[in-house]
């Protein structure tokens, strides 16, 4: 009885409507006593072991659900019993109270998170520059575009993104790729006569020994430090300078005597990698802020995903970019320059995973005029409107919401619009059957089969990139539905093979409806009202009885009902993407900073971009731990 009446209590509490407030009222939650019984009877025999259910373990949590590092464990444990998914409808069943009792006490676990302690900003591994980066750095560097790492072995790939310092290891294949591209790039410097003043700032009147010995340490200074993107140490100094006196000892040439030392500098760890310094062994709370080289690196391969300009390096000698007023300004600068294109190809490429459609090849006989050269303007159109979104400063609602988009004459006529001509790309009105980017033939071609649409694969993408709950693997043993004939059934029919299984079900009752609410649009992006002989049936169900009718009516339920989680998902992934390390519980409290500063500002994307290069991560290092 006293159960129940906690039960009940707790009902009572986490469905009072707005305004009432009753927490005082309620008895503090106690993981043991509220959380503990309900996961002994109803989860941990399937959710233990060396491989657990899902990948979530849940059998450790006896005094504590730990949250303040746990907290995303806990988040799809409320997601499932929220959805009801949890437990499987073939296993013993809570009754609606014992339910909504646990999803409160596991509420108020997660309320309990504490972001009044002490902050943990975290810390980046050493960094590699990617390939993107290498060949912007020496396009910068030394005005040479001519993409040198295209030869190097294709980066790694971490939490989505391939600037994770964690995987961007150096191989000894890698290795000779930097040595013989360093040679390759002083080679060719030099033997442009512009290229060649860039470098050799200072030039020596005569042939007096002093002076040339002043001039060249001057440039090599110089050079030295911009490639390693702050200033070079006396000590630095003085050994690639030792290396210059002990080549001109042994009579070499001037000119191999520059390219050896020029080579040096490019083959240097503080040339290939980004370097921080961990905070001093006696600093208290092993935290310190960014030193303004630091920043400027930060915020340069961010945003541009090459090294600073001269501007950010002035600031840097200065010491007033750490400053609130000059990082913010600096921030608007870039991205109103051309450079900032680096965040649409780089992280929207990435994100949204625009990269792959030029490995996508959809069925020839199907889809004949689907080639290179349309995959290349749905990637287009796709990447217009996220540039768009910069630079006019929108809401990232409108990535899901836009009612415009970017088309030329084949992209249109793909389409099936009219009055577009020519190759080069215009705005236009969206007709009423499409909105942003989950209508855009990129994202539909990208969750897509080869022949086919595949509900379970927009699904899946969208719980994943748009709102943050990527769904588990499948079961081991489940097959992909087959390539049926129509004689079986509709899409929808076959796909009941899935559900009919509780294990699959669990996802695909999140994951189909999404899907389903796309199934007007083919494989390749374009409008249907039927697929083959049947009727599309594009309505579907939400958890939380969220219906919908068409792929409009979704969109407008993920705009209004999901803006939190898909708000949260972007904010996430910039914030990975901007510090190159993926995030833990303790990066929460910041996450929700930046959330409350767009929220405040309409959600637009600058502002969210500004939250997070002023957020303590972005600022700050702290030491490892042991």
């Amino acid at each position: 009885m006293l159960r129940l009446a906690r039960f009940a209590l707790a009902t009572l509490v986490f469905t009072c409507p707005p305004g009432l407030v009753m927490a005082e009222d309620m008895p503090a939650t106690d993981f043991a006593r509220d959380v503990r019984p309900f996961l002994q009877f109803h989860c941990v025999d399937c959710h233990s072991g060396d491989e657990p259910e899902g990948g979530v373990s849940l059998e450790s949590y006896e005094d504590s659900a730990n949250v303040q590092t746990d907290f995303e464990v806990w988040e799809k444990v409320l997601r499932a019993l929220h959805a009801r998914e949890m437990p499987p409808k073939d296993e013993p069943q809570p009754a609606d109270a014992e339910y909504l009792a646990v999803i409160g006490h596991i509420e108020a676990e997660l309320a309990a998170f504490d972001c009044s302690g002490p902050q943990h900003p975290g810390r980046v591994t050493i960094r590699r520059l990617n390939r993107v980066e290498y060949n912007n750095t020496i396009r910068d560097l030394v005005g040479i575009d001519f993409q040198p790492a295209d030869d190097f072995p294709s980066d790694d790939v971490g939490n989505g993104f391939d600037n994770i310092g964690d995987v961007l290891s150096i191989s000894p294949l890698l290795l000779e790729k930097y040595l013989t591209a360093a040679e390759t790039i002083v080679e060719r410097a030099l033997s442009n006569e512009e290229l060649r003043q860039r470098i050799l700032i200072q030039q020596a009147p005569d042939d007096d020994l002093a002076k040339k010995i002043a001039a060249a340490q001057f440039n090599i200074r110089t050079f030295a430090s911009r490639a390693f993107r702050r200033p070079v140490s006396d000590e630095e100094l003085q050994r690639l300078f030792a290396l210059v006196m002990f080549a001109f000892e042994q009579g070499s040439p001037e000119e191999e005597i520059l390219r050896t030392v020029l080579s040096a500098v490019l083959s240097s760890p503080h040339f290939l990698f980004r370097v921080e310094d961990d905070p001093q062994p006696d600093n208290e709370d092993g935290i310190r802020a960014l030193g303004d080289y630091e920043l400027a690196s930060r915020l340069s391969y961010f945003l541009w995903s090459s090294m600073p300009d001269e501007e950010l390096f002035r600031l840097a000698e200065e010491g007033t970019l750490h400053k609130q007023d000059v990082l913010k300004a600096q921030l608007q600068r870039m991205l109103d320059d051309p450079k900032s294109q680096a965040l649409v190809d780089n992280f929207a490429g990435q994100w949204l995973q625009l990269r792959d459609l030029a490995h996508l090849q959809p069925d020839p006989t199907l889809f004949p005029h689907v080639d290179e050269q349309l995959r290349a303007d749905m990637r287009r159109e796709t990447e217009l409107l996220f540039e768009t979104v910069i630079r006019e400063n929108l809401s990232v609602l409108d990535l899901l919401r836009a009612d415009f988009t970017f088309v030329n004459e084949r992209l249109a006529s793909h389409y099936g619009m009219e009055g577009v001509t020519g190759a080069d790309f215009q705005r236009v009105d969206l007709p009423d059957n499409r909105r942003g980017v989950l209508t855009q033939a990129s994202v539909l071609l990208l969750t897509s089969n080869p022949t086919r649409t595949s509900p379970v694969k927009r699904g899946k993408w969208i719980l994943d990139n748009i709102l943050g709950e990527p769904p588990p693997p499948p079961p081991e043993g489940v097959e992909e539905l087959k390539e049926a004939e129509e004689a079986l059934g509709s899409l929808r029919e076959r796909l009941e093979e899935h559900r009919s299984n509780e294990s699959c079900a669990i996802c695909h009752r999140r994951m189909d409806p999404l899907g389903f609410g796309l199934e007007n649009f083919d494989a390749v992006g374009a409008w249907r009202d039927q697929d083959g002989q049947f009727d599309i049936d594009p309505s579907g169900t939400l958890p939380g009885d969220v219906n919908f009718s068409g792929p409009v009516e979704l969109i407008n339920v993920l705009v209004e009902s999901k803006r939190d989680a898909f708000c949260r998902r972007l904010a996430e992934k910039l914030l990975t993407y901007a510090l190159g390390r993926g995030l833990s519980s303790q990066d929460r409290c910041a996450v929700d900073r930046i959330l409350e500063q767009m929220q405040a500002d309409d959600d637009r994307f600058r502002t969210l971009v500004e939250a997070v290069v002023t957020s303590d991560p972005f600022l700050m290092r702290e030491s490892q731990k042991d």
